[in-house]
């Protein structure tokens, strides 16, 4: 697969996993009882709407629309992570919410490399922008389940966490 079709793949799956992630936040924070952690969800919230409308741009400057079906799959994900949010406690939608946060870095390292290799240089510059944000949530999540007595089996089940390699079992 060429660089722009793989580019094109990334932004189209990362623009309905933003959605994904937006409504899975909103049921993450409407769970919540500690209005400082309220707060901080409500902000990643924000960012990740603000995520999939930078993406739907340019997805639109690619000549590029929004996968259908996956739109749908992707709401109705979000739409049960966001009732599930205050079924399972707090951990879970912490923890997953970290390891989320580490998967989306890497794919929107991925999709900078394809933007650079078209000389796309300000799609690479806000792709950049992206990956961090997310690597500052991720960090953000890692320190909120360090030292979780759930987070031993759960780390160790799915390989992510402190002092863990974001590259295993994602």
């Amino acid at each position: 697969m060429d660089s722009l079709a793989t580019l094109t793949t990334i932004l189209r799956r990362a623009y309905s996993g933003e959605m994904t992630a937006a409504l899975a936040y909103r049921g993450h924070w409407l769970s919540l009882r500690d209005p400082q952690e309220v707060a901080e969800i409500q902000q990643i919230e924000r960012e990740e709407w603000v995520h999939r409308k930078q993406l739907g741009y340019w997805m639109q400057q690619l000549g590029a629309l929004p996968m259908g079906f996956l739109e749908f799959r992707m709401a109705i994900l979000g739409a049960i992570i966001l009732i599930g949010c205050n079924l399972v406690g707090w951990f879970i939608p912490m923890y997953f919410a970290g390891r989320l946060e580490a998967q989306n870095d890497l794919e929107y390292e991925e999709a900078a490399v394809h933007a650079e290799a078209l000389g796309l240089r300000a799609l690479f510059t806000d792709l950049k922008a992206m990956a961090q944000l997310e690597r500052e949530h991720e960090a953000y999540f890692l320190r909120k389940v360090a030292g979780h007595p759930a987070l031993p089996f759960w780390q160790k089940r799915f390989g992510w966490g402190p002092g863990g390699s974001k590259q295993e079992d994602l």
